[in-house]
């Protein structure tokens, strides 16, 4: 945080495994009292799985926010300790459609919510896919046991972000970077 803001006070507000949300009481270059509210949640990895005849593979999955169904890049939290983001890349990948990565290509670290969160998403281009089996001991849970794994044309999907079909912020941003190589 700059030097000329500095936080008074912070107290929690909610804790639960998923995230925490506490309210800051700052004093701002002025000294005027700000108060402001944190979520505080762990970083997220996600893959845009490319093969090489030129096909995606996304997600239909239930958003309860959203009351529908969207297309989504497999994707998940950082919440493994010492895991890496390629490790974790791997790891959505096996878990939420299958696939295993020969190579992971940085696309770009974005923060989704700069106002109110901490969260921050590391997106990644993974090609040379192969099909694995599940990790051992995985079993999908609540949301992600009726997921459907969609396959369909890089170009498709783009005109999906352009229609409003694909409105999840991370995936549009990974389907139009990886458009613009």
């Amino acid at each position: 945080m700059p030097a000329w803001f500095e936080t008074l006070s912070s107290r929690v507000l909610l804790s639960t495994p998923l995230l925490t949300v506490r309210e800051d009481e700052l004093e701002g270059p002025a000294g005027e009292v700000l108060k402001r509210t944190v979520i505080e949640q762990h970083d997220a990895v996600g893959i845009l799985p490319l093969f090489d005849d030129g096909t995606v593979v996304l997600v239909r999955q239930y958003r309860h926010a959203q009351g529908a169904s969207l297309l989504e890049i497999p994707a998940g939290k950082l919440d493994v300790d010492g895991e890496g983001v390629e490790e974790a890349a791997a790891r959505e990948l096996a878990e939420e459609v299958g696939l295993a990565a020969t190579s992971f290509e940085r696309l770009v670290t974005f923060a989704n919510s700069v106002g109110t969160a901490t969260e921050r998403t590391h997106l990644l281009l993974g090609s040379g896919l192969t099909t694995v089996p599940p990790p051992p001991g995985f079993e999908p849970k609540a949301e992600e046991a009726h997921m459907e794994v969609v396959r369909l044309p890089l170009g498709e999907a783009i005109a999906a972000v352009g229609d409003g079909t694909i409105i999840d912020a991370k995936t549009v941003i990974a389907l139009l970077l990886a458009d613009r190589r």
